[in-house]
Formats: structure tokens, C-alpha cells, sequence
């Protein structure tokens, strides 16, 4: 099959599961079509497509103040700022869409609703991979009506969604978007043995100045994804070890105000860096929204 996989942009977490969705296609006889603003390298073995924005604003699932202000979630753009961005997406799209089986768009955002738009208008399938970081900001009120609903039509008229666990199903999709169970795949999220085993350590507690005892708590600096929970429970042990966070996010100063001298914040690391990081900790924490 010749298919397309289509992002919002690079990504991270999200982002790796679409590389890695897309070498495993590539090495079962696949052929894949890989796109995203800022493509690069993409994946070895694609056709990686560069979507030309016609913004120097790149649009994002979750504003990183890293970014100086060269991203904005579409969670808080207008309907004007959002949509202007569709036909970038749409084009790349319109390129492969002869060729092409079937899309996988990747988010309930504007990436999922260029995918929809292209393959009505070919009359191709499509498919929704989604993840958290899209959907969630919806459920706190975000994400203006009229951009919520050019996203909720694309994900009710696929042909099929994907999402990694039942969480994202059960409370984080279906609880905003009523869709049957015979329409979603659980595509549960695999460990990559090679970096993630208690002997790929080697240096990284030395590179960070780590102590021999520490808790990790990897992922996003925002309110959405509770690491100010983790903060304020930190306080509970934190004479046992200290808390390091690895990621960066909007409320990462006030985090950082909070922690005082319970723990650090190394930001963004690499992927090599990240895996040693938690291979090497004590305790790997994560925890949900405070209610």
C-alpha cells in the first residue's frame, strides 16, 4: 500500500510514534509518504515532504516558552489565525493523494482536519491516530467552537481512529465525541529494549550531576499534565531524594519558584539522554490533572 502520514509538526512524544508507526510500515513492504512542517531527515526509507507554512508562526498542541514566540497553539487561535493554516496542509496532502491508499492524520487538530477535507474530496479512507496533547485542551474550555468543530466532523467521519490506550478513548474521545467502539484500534505504545534496560546508564549521572538516589518525572511543563502535583508531593520525600523533571512547558518558572531546593529542571534532552535519565532513576512518577 502507498500511504501518507500526516503531522502537525515535528513533535515529540506524539511525533515518535508517528516515526517510529512509520519505519515499522516502511519495513513490512510499505510504501509511506511522511509530512510535517520542518520535515528534515524525517524517516529513512519515506518520502518526507516539507509542508511550507505560510507563517513564520509554526502551529503547535502546546506553546513552549523555548520557542520565543515563533509557535501558537491552535487551541488558542481564532478561527481565522487557524484556518488560514489549511490550505499549507491540504497541498502537501493534494500532492500524494492520486498515489495514495489510504492517510493517516495524526491529531485532533488542524493536521486531522486537512487530512479529512483532502480525502473527501478524493474519495480516499482515512484514519485518525490521536493523542492527548490534541484533544485535551478541549476538555478545559479551550480551542474556539467553530476550529472545534471543523476538528470534531474530520474525527467523526473517518473511516477509522487509532488512539494508545483506553484513557484516550474512553475519557479523553469519547467523552467529548460520541463514536461507537467498533470504530477505534488500540495501538498500545511499545519499550524499545535497546535504549530503555538498567544497563544504559553508562555517564549520565555524571553529564547531569546527578546524586545516586533521584525520582524522574519526564513530559510537558503544563497544568494539563499535572507535574505541579508532582512538585507538591515531592515534599512528602523529598529528604529521601530530590524530584529532576525532564521537558519544558508553560508553567515551568512557576514550577521552578515552587520546587526550591526539592529538585531540578534540565528542559529538553535528547532521546539517548532521556532514556538513560530513567533508566538510571530510583522512581519514574507522572501524575493526572488535579481535580
Amino acid at each position: 500500500m502507498k500511504i501518507g502520514i500526516l503531522l502537525l509538526n515535528k513533535g515529540r512524544g506524539s511525533g515518535g510514534v508517528a516515526r517510529e508507526h512509520a519505519e515499522y510500515l516502511i519495513s513490512q513492504g510499505h510504501e509511506v509518504y511522511f509530512m510535517h512542517p520542518q520535515v528534515g531527515d524525517g524517516v529513512q526509507g519515506a518520502h518526507n515532504i516539507d509542508i511550507q507554512l505560510h507563517s513564520p508562526i509554526l502551529p503547535v498542541h502546546e506553546y513552549l516558552p523555548s520557542a520565543k514566540g515563533n509557535q501558537k497553539a491552535v487551541s488558542s487561535m481564532t478561527y481565522e489565525e487557524a484556518t488560514a493554516y489549511l490550505p499549507d496542509y491540504e497541498q502537501a496532502l493534494e500532492s500524494i493523494i492520486e498515489e495514495a491508499d489510504l492517510i493517516i492524520g495524526h491529531h485532533a487538530n488542524l493536521s486531522g482536519v486537512a487530512t479529512a477535507n483532502v480525502c473527501r474530496r478524493h474519495n480516499k479512507p482515512y484514519v485518525l491516530f490521536l493523542h492527548g496533547t490534541g484533544i485535551e485542551p478541549r476538555h478545559h474550555g479551550l480551542y474556539q467552537d467553530e476550529v472545534w468543530q471543523l476538528i470534531e466532523e474530520a474525527v467523526m467521519q473517518a473511516n477509522g481512529i487509532i488512539v494508545t490506550t483506553e484513557y484516550v478513548r474512553d475519557e479523553l474521545v469519547r467523552n467529548l465525541i460520541d463514536l461507537p467502539l467498533q470504530r477505534f484500534h488500540i495501538q498500545p505504545c511499545g519499550v524499545n529494549t535497546t535504549e530503555f534496560h538498567p544497563d544504559n546508564t553508562a555517564g549520565i549521572v555524571e553529564k547531569y550531576n546527578l546524586p545516586e538516589q533521584y525520582v524522574i518525572c519526564p513530559g510537558a511543563l503544563t497544568k494539563l499534565k499535572g507535574p505541579q502535583n508532582v512538585v507538591e508531593a515531592s515534599k512528602q520525600y523529598a529528604d529521601l531524594a530530590p524530584t529532576i523533571f525532564i521537558g519544558d512547558g508553560d508553567i515551568r518558572e512557576e514550577l521552578e519558584a515552587q520546587i526550591e531546593d526539592r529538585g531540578r529542571f534540565l528542559g529538553f534532552v535528547s532521546m539517548e539522554d532521556k532514556a538513560k535519565l530513567i533508566n538510571a532513576a530510583t522512581l519514574l512518577v507522572a501524575a493526572p490533572e488535579k481535580k
